[in-house]
């Protein structure tokens, strides 16, 4: 299955809603692009992995690789919509203490508006 993303802006953040499998691959590539081509002009984007059932080790580093870039840039990347196994991968590999995760993407916008209050 490809990854499919759909972007919109939600009280000034991007939201990247993500569907399908991020993985080594095609798949990786297409999310590293589109979010270094969304980093040239925001700064805040909430990632949505509702829809996504499998991540593989490629597809972590794209999303470490991706969070290092905006971090470096100043800009910042939350995640939210993590099923159980994408939550779990992250605990074992001990990246839940590297992304911001929350449980709705509600939350997660409204983390960065209290950050910019």
């Amino acid at each position: 299955m490809t990854l499919k993303m759909e972007t919109r802006v939600v009280d000034g953040v991007t939201v990247v809603s993500c569907q399908g499998r991020i993985v080594f691959g095609e798949e990786g590539t297409e999310l590293r692009e589109t979010l270094k081509r969304l980093l040239a002009s925001t700064r805040q984007i909430v990632l949505n992995l509702s829809g996504v059932a499998y991540i593989d080790s490629g597809g972590l580093g794209t999303l470490v690789g991706v969070y290092s870039s905006a971090r470096a840039a100043g800009a910042d990347i939350k995640l939210t919509g993590l099923g159980q196994r994408i939550r779990d991968v992250l605990q074992i590999t001990k990246l839940v203490t590297v992304f911001e995760v929350y449980d709705s993407e509600a939350e997660a916008i409204a983390a960065f508006r209290r950050g910019a209050a």
